[in-house]
């Protein structure tokens, strides 16, 4: 795991909060596409609070700028890839993909301004592929929510000759 500030809460989990460079340790993405900020609470293997603040809305549209919808829920799986990735020491040859995205709903336009805390919790885990559940909230309200499957690929096996390759998945997380 990278280095934390831990803290034990009153119920002796373990509280990992990780600033954008720890972010950065984790998860492969970068500027512009990297969608969180920095995550606030962790309890491992179960459940990650993270924060984006990101202000990419000019083009979404002019004059009523609004945070795509496909965004907030690769800021949700992305806060999903870093609590399931910070658990293997040897992430660096790792991928995690989307492979699903199910029951997303939209409830609320995020605009310039809000700030979205995204908390995922872990429905599944079966050490190669997973089910996640994860909400976007502006305050208390919640802007969306779906359920992110995902799968984990070690760059080093043999990679699939095509991305059409059912195996391979459907895009990063």
């Amino acid at each position: 795991m990278v280095d934390t500030a831990k803290a034990a809460t009153a119920e002796g989990e373990e509280s990992t909060a990780l600033d954008i460079q720890e972010v950065q340790k984790i998860l492969p993405h970068r500027y512009p596409f990297l969608l969180i900020d920095r995550v606030i609470h962790i309890t491992r293997t179960k459940r990650i609070v993270a924060i984006n603040n990101e202000p990419f809305f000019v083009g979404h549209f002019p004059g009523t700028p609004i945070m795509p919808g496909v965004l907030v829920v690769e800021a949700m799986a992305q806060a999903g890839g870093v609590l399931l990735l910070i658990e293997f020491p040897d992430r660096e040859h790792k991928l995690l993909l989307f492979t699903g995205i199910e029951r997303a709903k939209f409830r609320r336009p995020v605009t310039p301004g809000d700030q979205l805390r995204i908390e995922v919790d872990v429905l599944v885990w079966r050490g190669n592929a997973g089910r996640m559940l994860g909400k976007a909230y502006i305050g208390d309200k919640v802007a969306c929510e779906a359920i992110i499957t995902c799968r984990l690929l070690d760059q080093r096996a043999k990679k699939p000759e095509s991305p059409s390759n059912p195996d391979w998945g459907a895009g990063q997380v």
